[in-house]
């Protein structure tokens, strides 16, 4: 039988709540049993105060976390009728036996989570939740129901605003998430399997988690706080009962909870809904630089101390990198002193600087730590739809690359004449993951020549969904075919 109270903990709490019950249950056992407990006055008092704290936490919380709910029209195929293979009545009926001649339209419906964050009634979920829905009908803790209307969303951060005609309601407060610390410990509350407000407790497993492959800009908390279907979109709080995270995906290989999971960082949410709400948009900022990974060979090769940092492949003709300076082969290390790590931590800082603003970055150039002062631009709608157009539904589909820079190819000691696009990044859920590395290049598919980065996407753009591919790459020194099936 199922509790009213969904209050549910990773395995580790809920060995320390064990401890909290048998401290609780042994005020009702004789004196001279209770006596020889090994259990001391100060761990009861520890964790009588951290059970409160925890129950105080979630009491705070949970009236700002609602319950979303979606219809949403889709066509399907004719069902089959039962029958349709049986011999007898093919023979009566014809071939056409049981097939609906014209798709049925069928309405379908899906569940997941919100969080309030301003009294007049502006709900933040995930994308995936609210997407092409025809009806949002949005539940809160006191089983008041509103109507709900998105009035933004932001596929590339998997974040929607959903507004209800709502005043006075409950809300959560803003956290830094900037502040979070891997090990501290974290809530989640949502309604997994629609069981309204149910809280998970766990902790911060890893902080700028990328290239998951569930948005275009990721910087995922990850968790183990228990997140199932039907938290997306829910809320991951601190101690303080502050909002540091949306509850958005899970990894998992049988679909329910194996003590995985990402939350976007409120900081990211909070810049994204700003710009939905005030601009009808998210503006961003654009620094005009194709970037990749540096890998030990690159690090090699351009005699950097270590595999770290962003190197700039390509700057775009009058850019806000041109303008300040930026060459091919620059290592951009850090940014507003904060230090680049990997490529995606500089592409989320500039995505989230606004436009007109004036930053300072540190780069190597020949061996030599440069400064260099830059005036953040906005990102332009060809730029979006450029980055966009890497999804392709195809083998294909995962693989980013650039332009192969003189400078590059002189220092990977690629032969002039080898010509083509430079693999910067490999998604790992991507068909050419295993066969295909980061530093290859890629001379032709299906044996059309590959020129640059635009010609590379008119040609990918035309492989239909299932179609094999053949590539002629350039790998350490030689040339060789290979192929992507589909799998």
């Amino acid at each position: 039988m199922l509790s009213k109270r969904n209050l549910s903990f990773s395995p580790a709490w809920s060995a320390i709540l064990a401890v909290i019950a048998i401290v609780i249950s042994s005020q009702f056992i004789p004196a001279a049993y209770a006596q020889s407990s090994a259990i001391s006055k100060d761990s009861i008092d520890l964790l009588t105060r951290t059970g409160r704290a925890m129950a105080e936490v979630t009491a705070a919380v949970k009236p700002a976390i609602v319950n979303i709910s979606t219809s949403r029209t889709v066509k399907i195929a004719g069902g089959m009728d039962p029958f349709r293979d049986d011999p007898f009545f093919r023979r009566f009926f014809g071939d056409n036996f049981g097939r609906q001649q014209h798709p049925k339209e069928q309405k379908s419906v899906g569940l997941g989570s919100g969080v309030i964050v301003s009294p007049d009634g502006y709900i933040i979920t995930n994308y995936h939740v609210v997407k092409d829905a025809d009806e949002i009908k949005v539940l809160m803790s006191d089983k008041k129901e509103y109507a709900g209307k998105v009035i933004g969303s932001d596929p590339k951060t998997e974040i929607s605003i959903v507004k209800i005609e709502a005043a006075g309601i409950p809300t959560i407060s803003w956290g830094n998430s900037d502040l979070l610390q891997v090990g501290e410990i974290v809530l989640a509350v949502g309604n997994p399997y629609g069981l309204n407000q149910t809280v998970t407790m766990g902790i911060v497993s890893a902080l700028g988690r990328a290239n998951v492959g569930i948005a275009d800009y990721e910087d995922f908390i990850q968790t183990d706080a228990a997140i199932n279907p039907g938290n997306s979109g829910g809320a991951l709080v601190n101690v303080k009962g502050e909002l540091v995270g949306i509850n958005t995906a899970i990894y998992s290989t049988s679909g329910g909870y194996q003590g995985i999971g990402f939350a976007i960082p409120s900081n990211m949410v909070k810049s994204v809904m700003d710009s939905l709400i005030k601009k009808g948009k998210v503006v961003r900022g654009w620094l005009g630089v194709s970037i990749q990974g540096i890998t030990p060979e690159l690090a090699k090769q351009f005699n950097l101390k270590e595999s770290t940092g962003a190197l700039v492949g390509d700057v775009v003709e009058n850019s806000p990198a041109e303008k300040a300076g930026l060459k091919r082969g620059d290592v951009v290390i850090e940014y507003d002193g904060k230090k680049i790590e990997e490529p995606y931590i500089l592409r989320n800082m500039i995505a989230n600087t606004l436009p007109g603003e004036e930053h300072q970055m540190q780069v190597i150039r020949d061996n030599k730590t440069l400064t260099a002062q830059v005036t953040i631009g906005e990102l332009p709608a060809s730029a979006q739809e450029e980055a966009a157009s890497g999804g392709y539904e195809n083998v294909m589909k995962g693989i980013a690359v650039q332009n192969l820079a003189p400078e590059i190819a002189q220092r990977l000691k690629i032969p002039d004449r080898i010509k083509g696009v430079i693999i910067s990044d490999i998604a790992e859920d991507s068909v050419s993951s295993g066969v295909l590395i980061q530093g290859d290049i890629i001379q032709e598919i299906n044996r059309k020549k590959v020129s640059d980065a635009k010609n590379y996407q008119e040609i990918v753009s035309k492989i239909k969904k299932g179609e094999d591919v053949l590539l002629l790459i350039y790998r350490k020194g030689i040339s060789l075919f290979v192929t992507l099936p589909q799998k």
